[in-house]
């Protein structure tokens, strides 16, 4: 009998992507495993059934999940779909633990073996599996051309018989996947590019973007490539040097967000008070509570004459190409795995050991083990 994979359609409200697009479904299907596809699953990522070649069409969840070996996911479970799954099956997805303790302890009651797609951990060998890294390429994006859709100027110098329009002046916080690729694309558009980063190594990739690394005399470089969090000290120096550029820009994104933990505070609402009537701020790190102390996750609000947008699920936004990319993602984890059609898990693999949550009972990450254990108490 052949491994059966199934793709749910997504539930979580506002989900447009789908785990497998049709092109990887089938590559699944070439390594010997039976695809299982709910009908509807693809749609919204404008992927109709009949796309999904040599792949199961399955009218209801329970049906598909009920009869998978392995489920792929992008949303986080619910409860109610872990309980779908039969014992002993195999989970993969992003799951944002931290806040699904209640979904945790049932994966755990059902020996379910579960991979976060959040905890892979961020080395050169597991770089074409890391959906963090993929789905933030798209938020990035996204978010520079929201802030040329809620701005009132245009972003590109323009000739025109009436005059010359200057170009706009953007400034990017977080010289992450998100922040680099909100650069390029501002730059794209025809906007004066800057971007500041704690980490001093982001400087080169800044500036081979074409735009201008603002130095501010503070670093914190961490581990796994993200920053450490900042003194008290650090954080007022940082405030101070930045309320300069951040009152003479146009639109200003910020990226700056700490998986499993609140985002960063950078912008306070007196630096926001000096910023220019008609500004835009658009937080990509709504989704930890903002890195503006005026941020509504998921509102846009406007203070003063500048508007501030938390956008939420921003990839979902923009679903064919994530699904895609996402899609490869799953299959660059899973191919080394399934070989002779078998699930062939070795737990001497950084990367199958990280990024398990839970397996055969127990919950393997240790922060969530003790989140969950804490919960019990």
């Amino acid at each position: 009998m052949p491994i059966k994979i199934a793709v749910p359609k997504e539930t979580a409200q506002g989900e447009r992507r789908v785990a497998l697009d049709p092109t990887v479904a089938a590559r699944f299907a070439k390594l010997g495993l039976e695809v299982m596809i709910q009908k509807g699953a693809g749609r919204d990522a404008q992927f109709p059934d009949e796309a999904y070649a040599d792949t199961r069409v399955v009218d209801d969840a329970k049906t598909l999940m009920s009869e998978a070996d392995i489920v792929v996911k992008v949303a986080p479970p619910t409860q109610e779909e872990v309980n779908m799954m039969k014992d002993g099956a195999t989970l993969i997805g992003f799951f944002h633990a931290h806040k699904n303790t209640d979904v945790v302890k049932a994966l755990q009651k059902k020996k379910i073996t579960s991979f976060a797609m959040e905890l892979i951990p961020r080395i050169s060998r597991a770089q074409s599996m890391d959906a963090l890294s993929s789905q933030a390429a798209v938020a990035g994006y996204k978010a520079a051309i929201m802030g040329a859709d809620l701005s009132c100027r245009f972003f590109p110098m323009l000739t025109t018989a009436a005059g010359t329009i200057r170009p706009s002046k953007v400034l990017v916080i977080g010289a992450g996947v998100a922040g680099l690729q909100a650069i390029a694309t501002a730059r794209r558009l025809g906007a004066i590019v800057e971007a500041y980063d704690v980490r001093s190594a982001t400087k080169e990739q800044v500036e081979s973007l074409g735009a201008k690394f603002l130095d501010l005399g503070v670093k914190a470089e961490g581990e796994g490539g993200y920053a450490r969090e900042l003194t008290d000290e650090e954080k007022a120096k940082q405030q101070e040097a930045l309320a300069k550029f951040i009152s003479q820009c146009d639109v200003l994104i910020t990226t700056a967000a700490i998986p499993g933990r609140p985002s960063p505070m950078l912008i306070p609402q007196k630096m926001v008070d000096g910023m220019k009537s008609g500004a835009v701020i658009i937080d990509l790190a709504a989704e930890g509570g903002g890195n503006c102390e005026l941020t509504k996750p998921g509102k846009t609000v406007t203070k003063g004459g500048v508007t501030i947008h938390g956008p939420l699920n921003v990839p979902s936004q923009v679903p064919l190409h994530a699904s895609e990319m996402y899609a490869k993602n799953l299959l660059n984890f899973l191919s080394p795995v399934l070989a002779d059609g078998k699930l062939n898990l070795d737990w001497n693999d950084e990367i199958i050991a990280k990024s398990c949550l839970t397996h055969d009972g127990e919950i393997k990450h240790d922060a969530t083990r003790s989140l969950v254990e804490g919960d019990q108490k």
